[in-house]
């Protein structure tokens, strides 16, 4: 049975009318597609979203905490006020009150010497003697030149006394009676240099025996018998022979820093402390300071005056000063690993307002871990701990949690 193909017949197209005009309606096929294709774009953008959203906030919160890990936490210390009244200990020498080196006033060879180092010796001892031949000699030839010098003018003077009685009776002229006077005085003279040149050398003979100026002891003997001594005299280069120190009484040089140079005043009382004497203090009095402030160290010099009878001190030695200021000066005491060292000077850095500020300072006495600040803090700045060696001022810092707990408080 044959069957008969029916031609491909086009749905009619319904139209339906409406007030605006007729509206086409699309088929079937056509609008679920058009779904189907809404619906896959829906879901691409939503794969699409959660995969770029949580990439977003998490490049976000790594940018956040870099430049949050990119500021330096730091911890703060504040500055310790020393006590009004302080009393400050200063480095100090210890010297004789008096002390002097020997020369020689003579030139010879040591015959001997009296006195070693150590020796305490007393004022005007023989300390050495000088074998001095050729001082001899000329001493010798001085005293014969002076008594040709005496005859000579004995006989000027019989001259001169004879042609005043010639010139009365007009045997002699007038010029021939001056002449006489004349060489009578020219002669007197010659004896008077004569004179002066024997003592001089009877002077530079007697320096042939050297003497302690003052009590004392010998702290040095630079000479031994037999050796050429010269004076210098001649242009040759001279020696000290001995060294002589009076330790009754010393003398202790400090350098007071210029912040106490106001209340450094004599009479103000000063105690040694030395290291072979632990736990004693040697009585003193500040004496004399120097009136003025040394350029080069900025200090004033003070002059301390010590007792030491017994000589238990010994001259040369290095002691430290306490003096007990007074007044109502103060000073701050900051750790040493607070500081900066940079070419334009010493720094420390301070938190505020979360930025950092370098201040100039002045530093006093350094207590090993610790250093004292004359001038540029007021007390209530936060010191950063370990700055590091690249900060500036302006630099943002964070507080580290242990820097506000050890604070106690924030800026």
């Amino acid at each position: 049975m044959q069957v008969e193909e029916q031609p491909n017949v086009e749905k009619p197209l319904v139209v339906r009318e409406t007030r605006t005009g007729p509206e086409t309606r699309p088929p079937n096929g056509s609008r679920r597609s058009w779904i189907i294709a809404l619906v896959a774009f829906l879901v691409v953008a939503a794969l699409v979203i959660a995969g770029i959203v949580p990439r977003v906030k998490a490049r976000a919160t790594l940018r956040a905490e870099t430049n949050q890990l990119a500021v330096p936490a730091v911890m703060v210390v504040q500055p310790k006020r020393a006590a009004p009244g302080q009393e400050i200990v200063l480095p100090a020498n210890v010297q004789a009150f008096k002390d002097a080196p020997i020369y020689a006033r003579t030139n010879g060879y040591l015959r001997r010497w009296t006195a070693d180092i150590g020796t305490r010796v007393k004022a005007g001892q023989l300390l050495a003697e000088i074998d001095t031949p050729e001082v001899v000699q000329q001493l010798h030839q001085a005293r014969a030149d002076l008594t040709t010098a005496e005859a000579n003018v004995h006989l000027s003077e019989i001259t001169a006394n004879r042609y005043q009685g010639l010139l009365k009776s007009d045997s002699v002229s007038q010029q021939d009676a001056d002449n006489a006077a004349g060489d009578f005085a020219a002669k007197k003279a010659i004896v008077q240099s004569a004179q002066a040149n024997v003592r001089r050398l009877e002077d530079l003979q007697s320096f042939q025996r050297i003497y302690a100026p003052f009590d004392g002891v010998i702290t040095a003997r630079n000479t031994d018998v037999g050796q050429l001594i010269d004076s210098g005299s001649s242009g040759g280069s001279t020696r000290e022979l001995f060294h002589i120190a009076a330790p009754g009484k010393l003398r202790v040089y400090v350098n007071v820093p210029q912040i106490y140079s106001q209340v450094a005043k004599p009479g103000l009382k000063a105690d040694l402390t030395l290291a072979e004497f632990p736990g004693r203090r040697f009585e003193g009095k500040l004496v004399r300071t120097a009136d003025a402030i040394d350029f080069a160290s900025r200090t004033l010099l003070v002059e301390i005056e010590v007792n030491n009878p017994t000589g238990e001190l010994l001259t040369g030695a290095f002691a430290e000063v306490h003096l007990k200021l007074p007044g109502d000066l103060s000073t701050f005491t900051i750790p040493v690993n607070t500081l900066l060292f940079r070419s334009e000077g010493l720094r420390v850095a301070t938190v505020k307002d979360g930025k950092a500020t370098l201040i100039p300072l002045t530093l006093g006495r350094d207590f090993g871990s610790e250093v004292e600040v004359l001038t540029g803090l007021n007390g209530d700045e936060s010191l950063i701990v370990n700055p590091p060696d690249s900060i500036v001022t302006g630099q943002p810092v964070r507080w580290a949690e242990n820097a506000q707990a050890s604070s106690g408080a924030g800026k």
